[in-house]
């Protein structure tokens, strides 16, 4: 399953080398699993759903947040924004498409607290 043109990775692949420290080992099969990363976030789906075809999903679930943590995805979208791609409409997202999750209907949550009879009746005005 292709997600990227042969021209678009090869754009992405130069520019994850300018972004990238260069240390460690080789990566073992980068662009299917940079492709599987591109892939959950444009349909939304959990790593687990990932098609096989892009090998295991926890291998592309830990590209996305190490590259996350070390700053290699902001670094990569701004060097791709120096050399004008991507459009700003590619990068925007629609919020109405998101779900929340069911417990954020909008109710407060927790327990409410009450007042016992005995403080209220103690503080309550008393009558003259």
């Amino acid at each position: 399953m292709a997600v990227l043109s042969d021209a678009e990775w090869l754009a992405l692949s130069s520019a994850l080398a300018e972004v990238r420290s260069g240390t460690g080992r080789p990566f073992v099969d980068e662009r299917s699993t940079v492709e599987a990363v591109v892939w959950r976030l444009r349909n939304g789906a959990r790593w687990r759903a990932l098609p096989a075809e892009f090998g295991p999903w926890w291998r592309a679930a830990q590209l996305h947040h190490r590259w996350s943590r070390m700053g290699i995805w902001g670094r990569l979208l701004g060097l791709l924004r120096e050399k004008g791609r991507p459009d700003l409409a590619e990068v925007l997202m629609d919020a109405t498409s998101i779900r929340a999750h069911q417990k954020a209907a909008g109710a407060k949550g927790g327990a409410t607290c009450m007042r016992s009879a005995a403080r209220a009746a103690a503080t309550a005005p008393k009558p003259a």
